[in-house]
């Protein structure tokens, strides 16, 4: 039986806004090639937990951290944040595509680092444009602005960008929440088909997905990790009475 290999660990990991501790010291693993859903109610601290893994929450004033967070065996809070934010790229909720032609969106993370070669860049761009099941839609069109696109279409352009500096990690926040259920279901068929070669993290408040998608799961309640394990195993035979009732749907 194949060994599952850790991508990130966490270790009494607690992320403060000022005086307030959202997330409170959590201690956890985070396997690859495989997605892990993040599921609570809201204000639990899922969003917050989720951005602390490519420092996201550094933009916000009066926020630190205590604990580490460790990728590959180095403490992500060491990494140069240019650096980390290519090896863990980010999928917001609302998509957010620059005022740029869509292949320039693409572009732009191999350009930020230094990819010049005109060859490589259309190879990587192409390649990404699959990888989110959009390129036969917009192949013809590539100096169209990706403002132009449908909602679904700005969301797996968005992925797009993110898979083209080709991430260890791709973090989702509600990444199909704002979408109608066909796109729903293009973004997340495409996440189930680059768990391959990325390890994913995804924030979700619809269960339904969550089952649906996750191989593991993470259950915070009021800033604490309640329960985390396999995702069968949480959702058939969940531990924690507060995960019991989550589920059930009497709390949350």
């Amino acid at each position: 039986m194949k060994t599952m290999s850790t991508k990130l660990t966490i270790k009494d990991f607690s992320v403060f806004y000022g005086n307030f501790r959202a997330v409170r010291e959590i201690n956890l693993e985070i396997p690859a090639n495989h997605i892990t859903a993040i599921i609570g109610p809201s204000g639990c601290g899922k969003s917050t937990f989720l951005r602390a893994f490519n420092r996201m929450n550094d933009l916000i004033p009066n926020t630190h951290v205590d604990g580490k967070v460790i990728l590959d065996g180095q403490n992500l809070f060491d990494i140069d944040v240019v650096e980390l934010r290519r090896r863990v790229g980010m999928v917001f909720q609302k998509p957010n595509p620059f005022p740029k032609t869509i292949y320039d969106n693409v572009a732009y993370g191999p350009r930020a680092h230094g990819l010049r070669d005109r060859v490589k860049l259309d190879e990587i761009v192409e390649r990404s444009l699959r990888d989110a099941a959009l390129w036969d839609e917009v192949k013809d069109i590539m100096n169209k602005s990706g403002l132009a696109l449908s909602g679904g279409q700005q969301q797996r352009l968005c992925i797009a960008r993110a898979l083209a500096v080709e991430p260890e990690v791709l973090l989702c926040d509600e990444a199909t929440s704002a979408l109608d259920p066909i796109s729903a279901q293009g973004i997340e068929e495409q996440l189930c088909s680059i768990k391959v070669d990325t390890t994913i993290v995804m924030v979700t408040h619809a269960l339904r997905q969550a089952r649906r998608l996750a191989d593991h799961v993470i259950f915070l309640w009021m800033g604490e990790l309640v329960e985390t394990g396999s995702a069968v195993q949480f959702f058939d035979a969940p531990r924690d009475e507060r995960s019991q009732a989550y589920l059930a749907g009497d709390i949350g």
